[in-house]
């Protein structure tokens, strides 16, 4: 009788960690999300795409039922395997049943259009590409920024595609395609457990896909920048592996701005962690060669608009910085928006965002050995006092939070460079920390506690039952400048289209009076039902300001009813 060798059945190269299980059973449930609103749509007119999300659904049970039953590592790495696929393939069905339009889409297509034709592409207005269901970005001085305004990557992979619709179908699949291959990516380089992890965050729950759908170019950024992050605290090393990373940086500044403000922790961290191992001078070479290769490619793929149209493409790649848009976002703007009437100090939340970007900075030297693994969290905290706080900007980083995690361990930065200030002394440390931030948080309270400046009393000049079209409004100006107001009424959160001025001054000066007629943008404004806030908003842009007043507009009896 042949006598078999014992094997252990906890041995480690047989038998999978429970939490190996529970994070693939984890990736496998999020592809649940949308999935079924996807089939629907699906299921009316394209009936193959439907029979292959019926198929998805086949996988996705069956993987659930085995990622709890196989008893082997190596088998759980290949259903790993089958949950990626299945994740792939639910997000070019769905991109297929439902490419969305959004402002950065449209304006991304008719950039890669104007390029594809040899005309200018930055500094060019087209407002007959807002159609409806498409966002207005309005700006303080009463109008709409309807001009391109990123780096112009993801419009020059969009151009060859452009063939395939009129519609923003290229862009959406270029921004798609670009979040499978950034998924495929972090899925290879992450270690074998935390692979599904990948799937999760990149394409499951339904969030960065959703945007990628949308034809946002941060998608983009995206995916250049997931192998820069992961085991990032390589970088600086050499190699070829080193080149890639700062080229992939470079691409990535050149897709979106969003990654020219992870770019500075990146390089103080590699900075100190190479300053630890290298010295001073080994340290400063290593942070250059990134630097240099990366600012290469970010010149070759700019190296067509900085020739043709250098004005218009600066002023392009720096608008979101510099357009005026309205208030808009999740952050402390909503102090101003929605729980008090205004403010004339606007423009201090953007001053906060600025000094807590830099302040954070300056926090991530002193204290990189601490601080270290949150590099790729604490450039997004900026955006949460700025005047733009939409969640969207955090939201889409997030893949690259969990890359870090996985593979930049704190013990990366044990023997990192760092000043050798107040050490040894917590108390100061954190007085000086305190200090370091503290500019910032007194700019949001400059901005929160400004008062709104004009004092305003509207009533319906020509309505209809249901409808308003014109509104009579008395304003007063309480405060010293003279401003140029412009009205917006809203019913919720976020801000709508301008109101039409028919008769009324441009400017009020401080402390007089002004009559103003305004029409609403469609011709007519629809009562919401009753309870619902109605706020009359005016904003101006020099000084920027926000006043609001709550206004009563109810409906009145239909005859008959």
């Amino acid at each position: 009788m042949r006598l078999r060798p014992f094997v252990a059945p906890d041995e480690p190269e047989q038998n999978p960690a429970q939490w190996h299980r529970i994070l693939t059973l984890l990736a496998t449930i999020s592809l649940f999300i949308g999935t079924r609103d996807t089939w629907t749509s699906a299921a009316s007119h394209q009936l193959a795409i439907a029979a292959v999300i019926t198929l998805c659904y086949a996988s996705i049970l069956v993987s659930g039922v085995l990622t709890l039953v196989v008893r082997r590592s190596r088998s759980l790495a290949r259903l790993d395997l089958v949950v990626l696929v299945t994740a792939v393939t639910l997000a070019y069905c769905t991109l297929a049943v439902k490419h969305d339009f959004s402002d950065e889409s449209i304006l991304t297509t008719q950039a890669a259009r104007a390029l594809l034709h040899g005309h200018p592409v930055y500094g060019q207005s087209w407002p007959w590409l807002w159609g409806p269901g498409i966002a207005y970005t309005p700006t303080v001085t009463g109008g709409y920024d309807f001009t391109y305004g990123y780096p112009p990557l993801t419009a020059l992979l969009t151009a060859p595609l452009l063939w395939i619709g009129h519609a923003a179908l290229p862009e959406n699949l270029v921004t798609t395609t670009a979040i499978v291959l950034g998924a495929v990516v972090m899925w290879k380089m992450l270690p074998t457990p935390w692979r599904s992890a990948a799937t999760l965050v990149c394409l499951g729950l339904g969030l960065v896909p959703a945007y990628a759908r949308l034809g946002y170019p941060a998608v983009v950024a995206l995916a250049f920048l997931i192998p820069v992050v992961v085991r990032w605290t390589r970088m600086g090393a050499g190699g070829p592996a080193d080149w890639a990373r700062a080229a992939c940086l470079g691409a990535a500044c050149a897709a979106q701005q969003l990654p020219w403000f992870l770019a500075p922790f990146l390089l103080a961290g590699v900075y100190a962690l190479r300053r630890g191992e290298l010295g001073a001078r080994g340290a400063a070479a290593a942070v250059g060669r990134i630097v240099a290769i990366a600012a290469g490619t970010w010149l070759l793929i700019n190296a067509y608009f900085i020739v043709s149209e250098p004005r218009n493409w600066i002023s392009g790649i720096v608008l979101p910085l510099t357009q005026g848009a309205v208030l808009h976002g999740q952050g402390l703007v909503g102090i101003s928006l929605y729980y008090t009437d205004g403010s004339d100090r606007l423009s201090w939340y953007a001053h906060a965002g600025m000094l807590l970007a830099a302040g954070l900075l300056v926090l991530f030297v002193l204290f990189v050995r601490r601080l270290g693994p949150a590099a790729t969290v604490l450039p997004w905290c900026a955006f949460f006092l700025s005047t733009r706080s939409q969640d969207g900007y955090y939201l889409l980083m997030t893949p690259l939070w969990l890359a870090a995690a996985v593979t930049v361990p704190p013990t990366a930065f044990t023997t990192a460079w760092q000043p050798r200030l107040l050490h040894g002394r917590r108390t100061a440390r954190a007085v000086l920390a305190a200090a370091v931030v503290a500019p910032s948080l007194v700019a949001v309270a400059v901005a929160a506690t400004g008062r709104p400046p004009l004092h305003m009393r509207a009533a319906a000049d020509s309505r209809t039952p249901l409808t308003i079209r014109t509104l009579r409004v008395q304003v007063r100006n309480g405060g010293d400048a003279t401003l140029d107001p412009h009205f917006i009424l809203t019913t919720g959160q976020g801000v709508s289209r301008w109101w039409k001025v028919l008769e009324g001054p441009a400017t009020i000066p401080g402390h007089t009076t002004a009559s103003y007629r305004i029409q609403a943008p469609d011709g007519s404004f629809v009562l919401p039902k009753p309870g619902v806030r109605i706020r009359l908003r005016a904003f101006s842009s020099s000084p920027m300001t926000l006043s609001s007043q709550d206004i009563h507009l109810d409906r009145e009896p239909v005859p008959g009813h």
